[in-house]
């Protein structure tokens, strides 16, 4: 009778054993295999006019907007109406759309155009899937499709979570900082004599995947008192595709005082392979 008792216990641990190695990943291994979502922090720009139907849906039918993050700016796309204020500052959660188009990849390396629909459908599925009908979807991902083809190295970010970032210290002081910051002057110089206060510059990049020739662009910028680029002067796509964080230049001065510097940079995109 024990022997029997033994033998049963026993083929009631080997299936629970069986039924344990059987099962799928927890609902915490799940959601942590999940990728983090992009998320970026900086000033809203709010256009109050749309510029067409491709504007309104990205919209949501609410007023067109922005967010700088320093010389980047990344065009907010939103599945419902949010009320921003311009100049206030924003940490924004959800999907570069443009970051994970590339992720994905194309074979065709850009020969069947940028960016692929799949791909799109795919982004938008990824950040709304599961809160918007199946038309609705489909909607989104051609307006993602038509914007990012039209303005390949504007950012379009779509957007799953806003939280307006509350004002620290004393509001006045920052006020006359900015106003102090907005007497610098500034001068023009030529190229050359703009590339010869370079202290530290990135690599050619590598070309994108709507331009996979790469190219040779002159970009105009404007450089801070700091040494850092402050403002892009140019619309050309491939000068706003660049990361100018990673430029570094000397500061510089007249009559002994801080200056902005404008001037020209030229940049090489090194063909895809």
């Amino acid at each position: 009778m024990n022997r029997n008792a033994c033998i049963f216990g026993f083929l009631i641990f080997a299936l629970a054993a069986g039924s344990g190695c059987s099962s799928g990943p927890s609902a915490d291994a799940k959601k942590a295999a999940k990728p983090a979502p992009d998320k970026i922090q900086g000033k809203a720009q709010v256009l109050i006019e749309n510029n067409g139907a491709m504007d309104a849906a990205l919209n949501a039918g609410g007023s067109s907007v922005y967010i700088w993050e320093g010389t980047r700016r990344y065009r907010l796309f939103l599945k419902a109406p949010y009320e921003f204020v311009h100049g206030d500052e924003y940490i924004v959660e959800g999907i570069n759309a443009q970051k994970a188009i590339d992720e994905i990849g194309d074979p065709d390396n850009g020969a069947n155009g940028y960016p692929l629909l799949a791909s799109c459908e795919k982004v938008v599925n990824t950040v709304w899937g599961g809160t918007l009908a199946m038309d609705t979807l489909d909607l989104h991902a051609q307006t993602l499709k038509a914007r990012v083809n039209r303005y390949p190295a504007r950012a379009v970010f779509l957007v799953t979570k806003i939280q307006l970032v509350q004002p620290e210290g004393d509001a006045a002081k920052k006020d006359e900082k900015k106003d102090k910051e907005k007497e610098i002057p500034e001068i023009t110089v030529p190229a050359d004599k703009g590339k010869a206060l370079l202290v530290e510059g990135p690599p050619n990049p590598a070309a994108p995947l709507w331009e996979p020739k790469g190219a040779t662009v002159k970009c105009r910028i404007q450089i801070g008192p700091d040494g850092k680029i402050s403002e892009l002067q140019t619309g050309t796509q491939l000068c706003e595709a660049v990361d100018w964080s990673k430029y570094k230049y000397q500061p510089t001065t007249k009559a002994g005082k801080p200056v902005r510097v404008a001037t020209e940079v030229e940049v090489k995109f090194e063909p895809r392979k």
